[in-house]
């Protein structure tokens, strides 16, 4: 089990290992994957064990902008600039201030590494797509809309939601664009597979766009 820690709102973390995988996969035909390379990461860092919800977001925002509302649920209609904003008040709430805690979005190799869990197939849990629905609220499964956190089996390291629910916004700019992981509520199975990315203006807010953060101690 990896060490797991929680901040003053309640957000859970693992901390999750350096290490190195190999980053990507070959593209299917429509879809701009990244060609398959190896990445080393070379710091241990903390992720987030689920979705920033409804309820948290609007603990340090003061506004709860999403369109299926629900304290538990993941928070949605988020652009990126606004994921950003939610990290740097969250970082500045007394009680973080004081414990040295900066949080930011995960970058895209973070992402993919602690969503792999070790593993070098499709999906977290392997290469059947038949098993998505033991893990992920996708187009599948999801009756059109998100849901709780936390309600599907987490991966191997113990974080939720990383395939389906939303797709999540992470540190990396494509061109013009920020790019987006995970999968989405109304996305077919492929689309939450662990390489599989998306990217969306930064501004650009949407009903599956959602995010969690990484945390790091005294700005390392």
């Amino acid at each position: 089990m990896l060490p797991e820690s929680a901040n003053s709102i309640g957000m859970e973390f693992k901390l999750i290992p350096a290490g190195t995988f190999i980053m990507g996969e070959a593209a299917p035909a429509g879809h701009e994957d990244e060609t398959p390379h190896e990445v080393t990461l070379t710091q241990p860092f903390r992720m987030g064990v689920h979705e920033v919800t409804q309820a948290q977001y609007e603990q340090v925002m003061g506004v709860n902008p999403s369109h299926f509302k629900d304290a538990d649920n993941p928070v949605e209609e988020v652009s990126w600039e606004d994921a950003v904003e939610f990290c740097r008040k969250l970082g500045e709430l007394p009680a973080e201030k004081a414990a040295g805690n900066v949080y930011r979005l995960p970058t895209e190799a973070e992402w993919e590494y602690a969503c792999r869990a070790g593993t070098t197939t499709k999906y977290s849990f392997g290469d059947d797509e038949s098993d998505l629905g033991d893990y992920a609220w996708y187009g599948g499964n999801s009756g059109d809309k998100a849901h709780p956190v936390g309600g599907k089996k987490p991966n191997a390291w113990g974080l939720y939601d990383m395939h389906g629910n939303v797709f999540e916004w992470c540190q990396d700019s494509r061109q013009d664009d920020r790019m987006l992981r995970g999968g989405g509520w109304a996305f077919a199975a492929k689309s939450c597979q662990s390489a599989r990315r998306r990217w969306s203006l930064s501004v650009y807010p949407s009903i599956d766009y959602g995010f969690r953060v990484s945390l790091s101690s005294s700005g390392k």
